[in-house]
């Protein structure tokens, strides 16, 4: 409806912002000034212990430091009760004793039955409470006691009993002259499919008043007494008072509680809420037999930023919170968010007080989930990823749930949550130490390939020369290494393409191993930060002193970086010569393992096929660093060859093994 000229304004110089935002704040006493108008508390709006909200009473203008709400009286009414605007107007309008303009007839006619409505609700409020203490009440007054519900609850919680009988309280509100459309619009009593007269919607049940934010009662929630009742619990149909998927139980106490600074939590029925509430959590709500709806998140998250879902230690328990996670996800905002607190295996939150106390509840409460964590849970829990193929069912199926969210940085700090878990998952601790015959399918050896996990062979300390050539082995792997990241650091691109055998590549210097797992996290999904990642872990002269080696100097790559067809040539050819050689290391590991007795021409046959993969790459390697005389390369080659030979059977101990 419309509203004369001149109505809002007079409605604002007579309204009191202070007394209107009074009504739901203590005041801070040091930092207010009452005398001038100039108010401070903890905000309404988002838990806090300071007081960060400040009302300046003058100008009619509040705002939070904290969490910058801001608005009039209007605002904060609308906010806070959590009514439409025109509704906040009669609120302030009927509070200021200003008369509301004439509205049109049909608008007004549905207002008053709205307020008849509630009036009724009311008579049945008392109807119930007066009930529970008959004795018709006797079995659901025992039953309350031993959920631990004594008198000072029994009355904050209105908590009362609808006896048993078709028109009990029809008859009752009937003799009080309650019309029969009022009692059927209410929600109290069906019609007859018989031709008889209305019978009650509630009957043998205990019976839980649900309030609307501004504490009228708009609907009931029973508990069945009779165990064999089709419907444990039953909530009142929808009325015009009354729309299931836009309440929650107990939102008025909860949100003046989470004003208070106490968490904003999420339970799943009335009993877990009364007995959260009894415990010191009276920031507590349900939603009212129905998953939670987005009008019900959007409630959450205009009383707490990040509620938190208290969920049943069950499957059902779980089921439910997954389903508010898919709901949530295209809602997410900066700062409105979730987290689940899950309670132990087979316990609700009444559950876990009455056996454990408040601490209990506490201490799951701490150790709430953000709701990646959970989602992550979800897809992973249970699951086994030893295949390729399982691996892209996970990677899809997260990859579908963070397209739902709406809001690109909160996208994205998803995406680098859930990779970082992913890491975790399939990366860390999945190089074991290499056991015979691990790689090869029970007991066939190769030398290409093996080397996965595998550190450079030690050698024994009968070997000859051993310190030298471990020297050797090892200067030569590092520097094939150093070539490897700093080809893959200058064209990130090309990480996609060799991310197994990097990942699989055993880095003996630990500067190289973190670099390498930087490139696997970082390299892919956010190359531009790759180098800010390692400077980070490792300090600025870590790239200066990988960059600055004569042999990465001379790496084509370093010369034209970005230029993928070089850097994928020259990354094939460096793992190829790092799996030659850590195929002849696997090679003479085992083969001194299994020595039994003097060698044989098997062994050494083995021994030379593996020598000559090494001596492959030797020559690629010294083409690599000169320019030989062809004629004099050659016969240096067949030399090099010989000893080389010579020198990796020297390292073997062909002594015959003790038994």
């Amino acid at each position: 409806m419309s509203l004369p000229p001149g109505f809002m304004d007079e409605l604002r110089n007579r309204t009191s912002l202070a007394q209107v935002v009074g009504r739901k704040v203590m005041w801070d006493q040091r930092k207010s000034n009452q005398g001038k108008g100039d108010l401070w508390a903890p905000c309404p709006f988002h838990h806090e212990k300071t007081a960060s909200f400040h009302v300046d009473d003058r100008k009619g203008y509040y705002y939070c430091f904290g969490c910058h709400a801001k608005g009039d009286a209007l605002k904060f009414v609308q906010e806070t009760d959590n009514v439409p605007f025109m509704e906040a107007v009669e609120i302030l309008a009927q509070e200021a004793g200003m008369e509301m303009p004439a509205r049109d007839p049909k608008a007004q006619q549905k207002q008053d039955k709205r307020t008849l409505l509630a009036e009724v609700m009311e008579q049945a409020v008392q109807f119930f409470r007066l009930n529970l203490n008959t004795g018709q009440g006797t079995e659901a007054r025992a039953y309350i006691n031993r959920r631990g519900l004594l008198g000072p609850a029994l009355e904050r919680w209105e908590i009362g009993f609808a006896p048993d009988g078709w028109q009990n309280l029809w008859d009752h509100l009937r003799g009080k002259g309650v019309a029969e459309e009022l009692i059927l619009g209410a929600g109290l009593a069906k019609p007859s499919s018989k031709g008889g007269r209305p019978y009650d919607t509630f009957r043998n049940r205990i019976m839980f008043p649900i309030r609307d934010a501004r504490g009228r009662c708009i609907a009931f929630g029973g508990r069945a007494m009779d165990p064999n009742d089709n419907a444990k619990y039953l909530n009142s149909p929808e009325t015009e008072l009354f729309d299931k998927g836009r309440s929650l139980y107990n939102i008025g106490p909860a949100r003046a509680a989470a004003g208070r600074g106490q968490p904003f939590l999420v339970a799943e029925g009335y009993m877990d809420v009364i007995a959260l509430a009894e415990a010191g959590f009276e920031a507590a709500v349900a939603p009212l037999g129905t998953a939670v709806t987005e009008p019900q998140l959007q409630m959450m998250w205009r009383v707490a930023d990040e509620p938190i879902i208290a969920l049943d230690g069950d499957t059902a328990g779980l089921r439910a919170a997954m389903r508010v996670i898919d709901l949530a996800l295209p809602l997410l905002e900066a700062g409105k968010s979730l987290r689940f607190a899950v309670m132990p295996e087979g316990k609700d939150p009444d559950d876990l007080i009455r056996a454990e106390g408040p601490a209990a509840v506490q201490a799951v409460l701490d150790q709430a989930m953000p709701m990646v964590r959970l989602l992550w849970q979800r897809e992973t829990e249970g699951k086994v990823f030893d295949s390729p193929e399982r691996k892209a069912i996970l990677d899809k199926a997260l990859r579908e749930k963070i397209a739902l969210i709406r809001d690109p940085s909160i996208r994205k700090h998803y995406g680098d949550d859930i990779k970082e878990m992913r890491w975790d998952l399939f990366r860390q601790g999945r190089r074991p130490a290499r056991t015979k015959g691990a790689f090869s399918g029970g007991g066939a050896r190769s030398g290409r390939g093996n080397w996965r996990g595998q550190q450079p062979a030690v050698p024994r300390s009968t070997t000859k020369s051993s310190a030298l050539v471990a020297q050797g082995e090892a200067a030569t792997i590092a520097m094939r290494e150093a070539v490897v990241l700093a080809s893959a650091l200058c064209t990130p691109a090309v990480i996609v393409e060799f991310e197994s055998r990097l990942e699989a590549m055993p880095c003996q210097d630990p500067d190289h191993a973190l670099m390498r797992d930087m490139l696997l996290r970082h390299g892919i999904d956010a190359p531009e930060h790759l180098r800010d990642h390692i400077e980070q872990s490792l300090g600025p002269q870590a790239l200066e002193n990988l960059f600055a080696l004569r042999h990465v100097a001379i790496s084509p790559c370093l010369r034209k970086p970005g230029d993928m067809e070089i850097a994928r040539l020259t990354l094939s050819e460096e793992f190829a010569k790092l799996e030659a050689r850590y195929g002849l290391n696997s090679e003479i590991a085992e083969a001194t393992e299994d020595l039994s007795s003097l060698a044989d021409e098997t062994l050494t046959w083995r021994v030379g096929q593996a020598a000559e993969a090494r001596n492959r790459a030797v020559r690629s390697e010294n083409e690599d660093r000169a320019q030989y005389d062809i004629a004099d390369n050659g016969a240096r080659m067949n030399r090099e060859e010989r000893d080389e030979l010579d020198r990796i059977m020297s390292t073997i101990n062909f002594a015959k093994k003790r038994r």
